[in-house]
């Protein structure tokens, strides 16, 4: 150093170091004029901040990357350690996301909206779901492959997401419901309905529509009967054989389940209600499966030429598939009032069981 630049000391700018003269400290040698460095702290309050964290920051990474370390070994069938890991932090905190059993379940009658109601509560930041229809427990050849079969068929999820899984045959097939107890006695299920006659003629629009579609390599089956035809017999009465009226029964379907599963377990969703308007359904869902309210109105928008609701997150806007929303065809106006004052009796209990009068139409 200079004699010219010792003598005008300073403190370079952003540090907490001086550049004073030895004599300012009562140095009793050397050139009064030299200079030491002096290194103090002038903010201890940010200083100690600072340092607290460094600390933290260090401590996550080599935790994180010990965690990690430990579930790669487990995931390679590594003997488990002889102590339990020590964790100074909750142990969900630091979960790496992974395939859990669902927590929910969608179940109800083909064309009461089951696709919808997953694609809807999907909108939920807290919602994973699994892909199509896992068909677990109503087919023997996937309930025999065992749980963890099913378990790879869920989503990736982190602790506090709701895993659900949607196959609308569960609700009608016997062995179901105690399957599904076996696996998780505590399982929420969402039941969602239509009323019995709509939902009828919807079922009978789909199943025509995919014997079209398959007419090309399919036998000849003869010409197609209208739904009328396969409603009521020839002598007027209503054919209850006619399977997409007899799966409208539902009471006879959910005294199984009450059988298995309290009552609290299980949340009946107007499907009628969710086409028309989405959103108070599933406000009933979120506090039924305990998630924070986060679906809202701007998640919705109806779409004009399609005649129903659409979904919007943060990023896009999106409709449910063409197959959604089909023409109905004509029913005699006669048929369906026949077949609603058939199905009252039926409703009627169906309310009793769920404990809730859903003011479907009797003529």
């Amino acid at each position: 150093m200079s004699p010219n630049s010792r003598r005008g000391c300073v403190r370079p700018p952003h540090f907490d170091i001086l550049w004073l003269p030895r004599a300012a400290i009562r140095s009793v040698e050397g050139d009064p004029s030299d200079c030491i460095l002096v290194v103090g702290v002038s903010r201890p309050r940010m200083a100690l901040a600072v340092l607290l964290i460094t600390l933290l920051s260090l401590f996550l990474t080599v935790h994180l990357i010990y965690d990690s370390a430990l579930s790669s070994l487990h995931q390679q069938g590594a003997a488990p350690p002889t102590r339990p890991p020590f964790y100074l932090l909750p142990r969900k905190l630091l979960a790496r996301p992974t395939r859990r059993l669902p927590q929910a379940i969608i179940m109800g009658v083909r064309k009461c909206g089951t696709r919808a109601l997953l694609e809807m509560l999907y909108l939920h930041p807290a919602v994973q779901k699994a892909a199509g229809e896992v068909h677990f427990f109503d087919r023997d050849e996937n309930y025999y492959k065992g749980l963890e079969w099913y378990r790879q068929q869920m989503p990736h999820s982190r602790a506090g997401q709701v895993t659900i899984e949607k196959s609308p045959s569960y609700f009608v097939t016997p062995e179901v419901p105690e399957r599904i107890r076996a696996m998780n006695a505590s399982i929420k299920l969402l039941l969602i309905v239509r009323e019995p006659v709509t939902r009828a003629i919807s079922d009978y629009t789909q199943l025509r529509a995919n014997a079209a579609t398959m007419a090309p390599t399919a036998p000849t089956l003869g010409p197609v009967r209208s739904f009328e035809q396969l409603a009521l017999h020839r002598n007027g009465t209503v054919n209850e054989s006619y399977r997409p009226l007899a799966i409208s029964v539902y009471h006879r379907f959910l005294h199984r389940w009450l059988e298995v599963f309290p009552r609290e377990q299980l949340l009946v969703v107007n499907g009628d209600q969710l086409i028309d308007d989405p959103l108070p359904q599933l406000q009933r869902i979120e506090r039924f499966l305990g998630l924070e309210p986060r679906i809202s109105a701007h998640n919705f928008y109806f779409n004009e030429t399609k005649g129903f609701f659409c979904l919007r997150n943060e990023t896009a806007d999106r409709c449910l598939r063409e197959t959604k929303g089909r023409r109905h065809p004509r029913v005699s106006p006669h048929v369906v009032a026949q077949l609603r004052a058939y199905f009252d009796e039926h409703n009627q209990k169906f309310y009793e069981l769920i404990g809730e009068d859903l003011a479907w139409p009797s003529d």
